[in-house]
Parts: structure tokens; sequence; C-alpha cells
């Protein structure tokens, strides 16, 4: 399975299932077929990501929610694109799906 976010501001995101779980868990939301990212929620969400790459790349990685498991790329790298599409929508005031 695949989950991609899209928005009315940029080009669609997509991620394995394993790293847009984790994504979705580290803003706090749960992870289903369909879902919203309000543009209030979007500041927490971009803090809670930002805070996330902080602990992995000091090494702290069961505070970050861990490394997803088989995985050679880092959680910035898997996450940079998205907190730019928050980023965007936030200013913009959309919502991502």
């Amino acid at each position: 399975m695949l989950y991609r976010f899209k928005s009315k501001n940029m080009g669609d995101i997509i991620m394995l299932e394993s790293n847009g779980r984790h994504v979705l868990e580290i803003i706090g939301k749960e992870p289903a077929p369909q879902g919203i990212i309000l543009p209030e929620d979007m500041p927490a969400a971009i803090a809670a990501l930002q805070t996330a790459i902080a602990l992995e790349e000091s090494g702290v990685k069961e505070e970050a929610g861990g490394a997803v498991p088989g995985s050679a790329i880092d959680l910035r790298q898997r996450a940079q694109p998205f907190i730019e599409m928050l980023h965007m929508n936030h200013a913009a005031n959309e919502a991502v799906i």
C-alpha cells in the first residue's frame, strides 16, 4: 500500500506504507485510508517532524519514533518534501489530504 499526500499548491507526495505511517504517527495522526491535515494543525505537525528528525540525528531513535526497520534513508530525507508541503499549504491556508 502507498500513502499519497495531495494539495492544491504542490504535486502529490507518495510514500511507501511504512514511511507514510511513520510520518503520520509522528504528527499525531491516525494512519487511515483517507484523512486531512488542516492549516491550523500544520505548525504543530512541522514542529513534531523537526523534533523527530533532530532526535534521530542525535542518536535518540527510540524517542524520535525510531527509524523505519530496514530503511537506509533517514527521516530527514523522507520527511523534507512533506514538511515543504505543509509550509506551502499553511501559508496558502489550504488543507493537505
